[in-house]
């Protein structure tokens, strides 16, 4: 009669083990008054290493097309891969995180990180950096899940608003030299080492936090137990990892992807239901992925469907401007330089330009400027002239401005509209359609690409996204 109580003595005793893992900080570090602001440093290496790997990787599409002998469809799932798993984990891995230790769990996730990295690098084959690329994801989850609540338990309240501004800092200028080196490493190197360069930053992140990040529990141990604290909606998981990537596969086989017409179809219908069984789940849930309660306030629900359509315009250029210029004859190296105007700039407004703004301006009417603003950045860029890369630079650092005022804003919004009770999971929220926003923004390029070419093509998605980009303004005036 005692063999059902079996699996959770062994996961308590396991979770005890993880949590005895968990090393202290040296005391010289723990008692320095100012310790706190190491560990806002070390988490600032994983919020830098994150989205550099995001802006880079769209540079080193075209030079693995010309390796792998491959479709710009095929090769579109470097980054997709990616994602979905980011979208698939953020979630779980957080909850795990909270009965283990978020310092073990982070530092886990910087070893896997970089190990997939140096995978990523040594692949010789199209399928094996695919793969790479989701075990990186698995890093990568590992590190987000976990950056916000370190840097908000490790810092007292009264620095806790300038600490996040040094983190989301840490994130703009990651993605603000991401493409320049990208396109540095393609044109100087290899597209190998826009993978190798996270090895060195990610064993840096590695050795910081190992003495620079407190334990998660001081007294060696948490309360809530892995049977009590560790339900989970599994299928409401599987449901929405099945809706987005059979979305993404139906639009990459419409973009150029090998699949026979039935299989397009197949996936569709396949999303569809997904998509379909996913609201019915979590309906029904007690503890939902996606909870109805908070989705369907009319606030929350705008300001995420606003947070999906502003890292759709962040990063749908980064991915579709690199395949235009290239086909203007413009080396990537020039490229990369170009393109960095939009992150610069994004990292520029997000983290001093509001100052900008007057003082009296709502986070509501910022947002609402900031979508404008992109919408006419993304505007221009569409009608320019198809010669050269310069006249874009103008453009993109006006959509970068732009987004850099709507999203911060927005999130605000979204945050501050949800219950104190809840900020975890609104938190999650925000990052999972963060996540989709930027997996429609790599696949929506590459399919107007295969439809109607780089020139034609380009124009008729940056159209697209500045109609999109009044549509964000619009739910703005909320």
């Amino acid at each position: 009669m005692a063999e059902p109580a079996v699996a959770p003595r062994l996961l308590d005793t396991l979770q005890d083990a993880l949590q005895r893992a968990e090393r202290p900080r040296p005391r010289a570090v723990a008692r320095w008054p100012h310790a706190h602001w190491l560990a806002v440093g070390t988490v600032c290496v994983g919020a830098f290493l994150g989205q550099l790997t995001a802006s880079v990787t769209s540079l080193v599409f075209p030079a693995l097309e010309h390796r792998f002998d491959a479709g710009f469809a095929a090769v579109e799932w470097v980054s997709l891969a990616y994602l979905l798993v980011l979208v698939a984990l953020l979630a779980p891995v957080g909850r795990l995180s909270d009965l283990v230790g978020r310092k073990t769990v982070y530092l886990g996730g910087f070893a896997v990180f970089a190990a997939a990295s140096l995978g990523a690098g040594l692949a010789g084959s199209l399928a094996v950096l695919v793969a790479c690329r989701a075990v990186q994801a698995v890093g990568g989850a590992m590190m987000q899940a976990n950056s916000v609540a370190l840097v908000a338990r490790g810092v007292p309240e009264r620095a806790m608003r300038t600490a996040l501004g040094i983190q989301a800092a840490a994130q703009a200028l990651g993605l603000a030299l991401g493409p320049t080196l990208g396109g540095l490493l393609v044109t100087h190197a290899s597209w190998r080492w826009a993978f190798w360069v996270n090895v060195p930053i990610g064993v840096l992140g590695i050795l910081a936090g190992w003495f620079l990040l407190p334990r998660t529990f001081p007294d060696g141990r948490c309360p809530a137990r892995p049977r009590e604290a560790g339900r989970f909606d599994l299928v409401g998981l599987l449901l929405l990892a099945t809706a987005s990537t059979a979305l993404l596969l139906a639009l990459s086989a419409a973009s150029g992807l090998p699949l026979p017409g039935w299989a397009v179809a197949a996936l569709a219908v396949l999303a569809a239901v997904a998509a379909a069984g996913l609201v019915r789940q979590e309906r029904r849930a007690d503890r939902p992925l996606v909870p109805p309660g908070l989705v369907n306030t009319p606030g929350i629900r705008a300001g995420l469907v606003v947070a999906l359509i502003g890292y759709l315009l962040l990063f749908c250029p980064l991915v579709l401007e690199p395949v235009v210029l290239a086909g203007r004859g413009v080396s990537a190296a020039t490229a990369g330089v170009v393109i960095t105007a939009l992150p610069a700039a994004f990292a520029l407004a997000a983290t001093v330009g509001g100052g900008l703004l007057p003082r009296g301006w709502s986070d509501a009417v910022r947002c609402r400027a900031g979508a404008l603003l992109a919408a006419a950045g993304l505007l221009a860029l569409a009608v320019l002239p198809a010669s050269g890369a310069g006249p874009a630079v103008g453009p993109l650092l006006v959509a970068g401005y732009g987004l850099g005022l709507l999203l911060p804003a927005n999130n605000a919004l979204v945050m501050r509209a949800i219950p104190a009770q809840s900020s975890a999971v609104g938190g999650g929220l925000v990052n999972m359609v963060r996540s989709l926003g930027t997996a429609l923004g790599t696949a929506l390029p590459v399919l107007a690409v295969h439809l109607a070419g780089p020139a034609s093509g380009g124009r008729v998605v940056l159209l697209l996204l500045a109609a999109v980009a009044v549509l964000a303004a619009r739910l703005s005036a909320r």
